[in-house]
């Protein structure tokens, strides 16, 4: 396993529509694992495939609380609920947060690392991975999400 190096902006493959993956052979498994200690290393809730520079429709994320990991493979939001604002970062927009909406909840349909379908249903920090990590699949960052340039805020030490 290896920690991968994060691509940030302005980087182009973060604006790009990932590719579907239509086999989860002993590469995707490789890739898997290295994204998950990508993550782990950078502190991240989430991390997806085109945040390390590989345009696939693949990502992972761990909730610190939960100590269990979710591979979501070609995920795809079904359903949105209610709506909050919040406080949001990314690994690939270094420096930064913003206030930004996100649902209060979401369902998601994807295939784990095996290749099984499943639906899983977020609520809270788990929603908002959800729809964070779907989104960087489409090309579409948290900053995206930012009505007013105001509500960006430079990351004080």
């Amino acid at each position: 396993m290896a920690i991968l190096q994060m691509h940030t902006l302005p980087d182009s493959i973060l604006r790009q529509k990932a590719k579907k993956i239509t086999a989860i052979d002993s590469s995707i498994q490789k890739l898997i694992d290295d994204m998950i200690d990508t993550m782990r290393a950078n502190s991240g809730v989430g991390l997806a495939a085109p945040q390390i520079g590989i345009s696939l429709r693949l990502a992972v994320i761990e909730i610190p609380e939960s100590g269990k990991v979710i591979t979501l493979v070609n995920p795809e939001i079904v359903k949105r609920q209610g709506e909050r604002i919040l406080e949001e970062a990314c690994l690939s927009v270094p420096g930064y947060y913003g206030e930004i909406k996100r649902a209060e909840a979401v369902t998601v349909k994807a295939r784990d690392r095996n290749g099984k379908n499943f639906r899983l249903k977020g609520r809270n920090l788990l929603a908002q991975a959800l729809e964070h990590e779907t989104d960087h699949l489409d090309g579409i960052l948290y900053i995206d999400h930012i009505d007013n340039p105001e509500k960006l805020y430079k990351v004080s030490e």
